[in-house]
């Protein structure tokens, strides 16, 4: 079970990005070299997703850190983006903005209680 949250998690976040890039996330958020900065940053991330899933299939507990620090940025994107509607902002105001923001949300809590749930049974 955990492998999949973790996996529909990650596709979540990944096309979450996708549109961050279409929404300049990094004017959003004030974050220094543009686009090409963007772009970088993302490159070790996305690694870092991998990787964790790599270490969940082969059931390694260092594994259900990587899912706890996934579940967590879930909620996190969720919490900061939705605070920015309610506060006005007009990014993320599509439908599949918001609809993608409410799965990762769910996804995330989901895989959340999951993880805990397996580092407490190890």
């Amino acid at each position: 079970m955990l492998k999949r949250l973790y996996l529909i998690n990650a596709a979540l976040l990944s096309t979450h990005e996708v549109d961050s890039a279409y929404w300049k996330e990094w004017d959003l958020f004030h974050l220094p070299g543009g686009l090409p900065g963007f772009l970088l940053l993302h490159i070790p991330l996305f690694l870092l997703v991998l990787w964790g899933f790599d270490e969940i299939v082969c059931g390694r507990r260092r594994g259900l850190w990587f899912s706890l620090i996934l579940a967590v940025s879930g909620i996190f994107a969720l919490t900061v983006h939705g605070l920015l509607l309610l506060r006005g902002g007009t990014e993320f105001r599509t439908p599949a903005s918001i609809l993608l923001l409410i799965s990762v949300g769910a996804v995330s809590l989901a895989q959340f209680v999951a993880t805990v749930r397996a580092f407490s049974s190890k």
